[in-house]
């Protein structure tokens, strides 16, 4: 799945859950706030607490603890997440940590203290009985992926200025407009939605664990929203791709009724993929399939997911196909070239696309090659899957804005003008005569 380009929640995402009460889990008042405040996704615990009931009612006067002789003990109870059973005054109950809860290892375990006086711990801050849960938590891994999840934060920030910094400079200069920077100004604003939204999520919505627990219609339809715009940026690529193919290929075409089209299938194609998902999950989906404001990944992103594929495979054949058209006019006689040799619009487009098609599939060809948990190579995919997804809106601005030719030039001439208008009288005389020779 793709993440962080992630149409899916990825371990990173989900343990982030944990983030903000695990990070001073240290002291035993942080740790009632992981108790009080963390996700419950969905088990029935009517049910766990009739089989601890009836495991404690079966369990007779057997007490857990070193001490053989019979004395003050803490009566077995159910703390709403464990079964704790009856421990003798003195010793820790342990039990493995629950599968259920987002960032908890269920190969570790929790513990409950019955005090010398045969009553359970009770936290000193609210003076209520309470089970430690810290060492459910992997606090080096947590801390690994909090620092997996900065580096996303900080791609898409600076991705988003690249991308805003971009539009204003193509929105900027009239002479450039044309059908092809037209399509680049659509794709740099889907990339700007799509980093924008990423941002919110890291930044407001994964920090608060109480949002994700309630998942509220408002966090819904930020997943919503963001998958949409997500989608739009691999049908603008697929634009962009389509674009450069029919310009090179079709002699005579009206670019100006093709950009119309690739403009209502660039933001439409996503909006009826998006909404088929929205139904498909909303409507068929389980509780489980609800919670965490959808970023659970499911069966369902396979909606997504497989347009995404398709509009990778399509351009890797407009690459291919263009390739080939190049090559054979780059080998046709000089009579057929001309003079001047291949045309500058072929070699444009031939170098455009090179570079859209590797940026379009660079993640994609890492991505089903995820490594197992606990792989030696898993934090080298993990570092490579956040670089890629994250800083793909700057690499676009840079190959597309900043390092474009047209771009550069009228930058330049616009530098000149200010400094020429700033000079004496003159100055700008001789200046213009100059010119008009």
């Amino acid at each position: 799945m793709m993440r962080n380009s992630r149409l899916s929640a990825t371990p990173v995402e989900c343990s982030q859950v944990m983030s903000e009460q695990s990070s001073n889990s240290s002291s035993i008042g942080s740790t009632a706030a992981i108790a009080e405040s963390v996700a419950e996704s969905g088990p029935d615990f009517d049910a766990l607490r009739a089989a601890c009931n009836a495991r404690l009612n079966g369990s007779g006067s057997h007490l857990l603890g070193p001490s053989p002789e019979p004395g003050p003990f803490c009566p077995g109870t159910f703390d709403g997440w464990l079964c704790w059973p009856d421990t003798a005054a003195g010793s820790s109950a342990y039990e493995l940590c629950p599968d259920f809860i987002t960032g908890f290892d269920p190969t570790r375990y929790a513990h409950k203290e019955c005090g010398s006086d045969g009553e359970w711990f009770k936290h000193p801050l609210n003076n209520k009985t309470w089970s430690n849960y810290t060492t459910c938590v992997n606090l080096d891994d947590l801390e690994w992926k909090h620092n997996v999840n900065l580096i996303y934060e900080v791609g898409y920030g600076i991705s988003l200025l690249a991308i805003l910094l971009s539009l204003a400079i193509l929105g900027y200069f009239k002479t450039l407009k044309c059908a092809r920077i037209t399509l680049h100004m659509n794709l740099f604003a889907s990339f700007a939605a799509n980093n924008s939204l990423w941002l919110l999520w890291y930044l407001m919505v994964m920090p608060n664990t109480e949002l994700l627990q309630d998942s509220p219609a408002r966090c819904v339809a930020l997943h919503i929203n963001l998958h949409y715009f997500l989608l739009t940026n691999y049908s603008w690529m697929l634009c962009e791709g389509f674009y450069l193919h029919t310009v090179l290929v079709s002699a005579f075409i009206s670019e100006k009724r093709l950009v119309k089209w690739l403009i209502a299938f660039g933001w439409g194609s996503p909006a009826v993929v998006i909404f088929v998902y929205s139904m498909a999950r909303g409507l068929g989906g389980s509780a489980d399939q609800k919670i965490h404001c959808w970023m659970s990944p499911t069966d369902y992103d396979n909606i997504l997911v497989v347009p995404v594929c398709i509009s990778m495979f399509l351009n890797l054949l407009f690459l291919c196909n263009i390739v080939r058209v190049v090559l054979l006019k780059l080998n046709a006689p000089a009579s057929i070239q001309g003079s001047c040799g291949p045309s500058r619009t072929v070699l444009q487009a031939f170098r455009a696309t090179l570079l859209l098609v590797p940026l379009l599939g660079l993640q994609y060809i890492v991505t089903p090659f995820r490594p197992a948990p606990g792989h030696p190579w898993e934090n080298t995919y993990e570092i490579i899957s956040a670089f890629t997804a994250s800083f793909q809106g700057l690499c676009v601005a840079t190959l597309f804005c900043f390092f474009n030719g047209e771009v550069i030039a009228q930058v330049k001439r616009k530098w000149r003008m200010l400094c020429f208008s700033n000079r004496p009288r003159t100055n700008s005389y001789t200046a213009t005569q100059v010119s008009f020779f």
